[in-house]
């Protein structure tokens, strides 16, 4: 009996991404199977090849082609100030608390090209806090780093990212973070200075300091239930204590083994605090 093309290519991932692991170390294995098989077949046709096999065969004997399957299985969707009202209650509920410590430091996890580390970098300058708050900036994707560590962005996104700003409480003149050139802006370096970027691995690495907020939002949405569990574990061993956890709107601790070591600041905008 002939298998369905749908399955052989269900096993063809599969041993893709195990082979993906072995040698390079990157794990893929726990994402959500809907948006891998998707983002592995859009790979195939891109490089031309006529199956998830030869993708195989290409990834492990061409380093560059590992790179492109990177960045297709980490596809960033990011906007400056996206979900306003997140931000809102950062102001608002967060940051009073975390201005009680002498100096601050801030994990963005899963950052993709930088627009919304950029985002918390004015908030936290118009709140008084920049000057004593050092960022880390971390994604598995060097490509997107790269954007992200130059913080240059098209003029036309940047009038969209303007009316996210107004919204999300924003009191500076938005286009003054802004050096332009040439129908871009370039992210000033008053708030490109504060962030340290980095290739880290959710999955695969391990903790790499204690942080008083950790923002690791529309990340876990992407991974399989056991994966958020190990992910969160992980997060939660990077927080100090009382320190804030931010997940996406569509993300949540709700049934996962660490619900207990945190208490909700904002349930609509998924701000938790560590209690123990």
């Amino acid at each position: 009996m002939e298998a369905s093309r749908e399955s052989v290519e269900a096993v063809e991932t599969e041993l893709l991404l195990e082979a993906v692991y072995r040698v390079y170390g990157h794990d893929f294995r726990g994402y959500a199977p809907a948006t891998l098989r998707r983002r592995v077949l859009h790979t195939v046709q891109v490089e031309g090849l006529p199956s998830v096999s030869a993708l195989q065969h290409r990834v492990l004997h061409e380093p560059q082609a590992l790179g492109r399957l990177l960045g297709a299985l980490s596809i960033p969707v990011t906007e400056m100030f996206r979900d306003p009202s997140f931000y809102r209650a950062l102001r608002e509920q967060v940051l009073p608390v975390l201005r009680t410590h002498p100096f601050l430091r801030v994990w963005h996890a899963g950052c993709a090209t930088g627009e919304e580390v950029y985002s918390l970098a004015m908030v936290l300058e118009e709140e008084g806090l920049l000057g004593r708050t050092r960022l880390y900036a971390t994604d598995l994707s060097a490509s997107a780093l790269e954007v992200a560590r130059a913080g240059v962005y098209p003029q036309e996104k940047l009038d969209a990212y303007a009316r996210n700003y107004r919204e999300a409480g924003g009191r500076a003149d938005f286009a003054a973070y802004f050096d332009q050139h040439g129908g871009h802006g370039r992210v000033v370096d008053r708030l490109r200075r504060p962030v340290i970027w980095g290739q880290h691995n959710l999955v695969t690495d391990s903790s790499f300091n204690e942080f008083h907020l950790i923002l690791c939002r529309n990340v876990l949405i992407y991974f399989s239930r056991p994966l958020q569990d190990q992910v969160q574990g992980l997060l939660l061993g990077s927080l100090m204590p009382f320190g804030v956890l931010a997940l996406g709107r569509h993300e949540s601790l709700d049934f996962s083994p660490h619900a207990g070591r945190f208490s909700t600041l904002n349930s609509a905008e998924k701000l938790y605090r560590r209690v123990s």
